[in-house]
């Protein structure tokens, strides 16, 4: 793999051109995270106000609530999972001196947690399957919200898009600690 190709997505390896893909991917990541947490502060006010100052109640809006929040966790976890600002194990290797050992430690953490991604990607797309299809597998009888009828597969679709993104940056940061591993680069 060509350097410039596994360096676009690293922030302290960013070069000066972010490739399309990642320009893309952040004005998404972006738009929908700040437009989930708007709708989200939004939508509580407007409960908050409707049940301690009116005296009413807004029915059936924690369903709303959960969906955007998927949509907000899991697009803000991929955003993470770019700028490499997700919780790591790496207070290990912070301790360590530069050399063959710390970047094998930095291989070791990124390969466990793309395998670890990977895995739960391939269960994302399991539960997304599950609403998109059914129970049956067979698309009729949808698991949908009980108030608003909104089908379950527009959150599960935020939890399975997310880890996708999730694992190609957590693999492209695996696949810059082999090449520092390999060639002695800096950790």
């Amino acid at each position: 793999m060509p350097d410039r190709e596994a360096i676009g997505c690293f922030p302290e390896n960013r070069p000066d051109k972010k490739n399309p893909l990642d320009l893309a991917l952040l004005f998404f990541f972006s738009i929908t995270t700040v437009v989930c947490s708007l709708l989200l502060s939004l939508i509580i006010a407007a409960a908050a106000f409707t049940r301690y100052i009116i005296g009413g109640d807004l029915y059936g809006f924690e369903e709303w609530v959960k969906l955007f929040a998927f949509w907000l966790y899991f697009m803000g976890g991929a955003y993470g999972a770019y700028n490499n600002t997700h919780v790591s194990a790496d207070v290990v290797d912070s301790y360590m001196q530069d050399g063959f050992l710390k970047r094998a430690t930095v291989f070791l953490r990124n390969l466990i947690t793309s395998g670890i991604s990977i895995l739960f990607t391939w269960y994302g797309y399991d539960f997304f399957m599950f609403g998109f299809m059914g129970p049956l597998g067979t698309g009729i009888a949808l698991p949908k919200t009980t108030v608003w009828q909104i089908p379950l597969w527009t959150s599960y679709l935020a939890v399975f898009l997310g880890l996708i993104f999730m694992t190609y940056y957590f693999t492209m940061r695996m696949l810059q600690s082999l090449r520092d591993l390999i060639r002695g680069g800096n950790s």
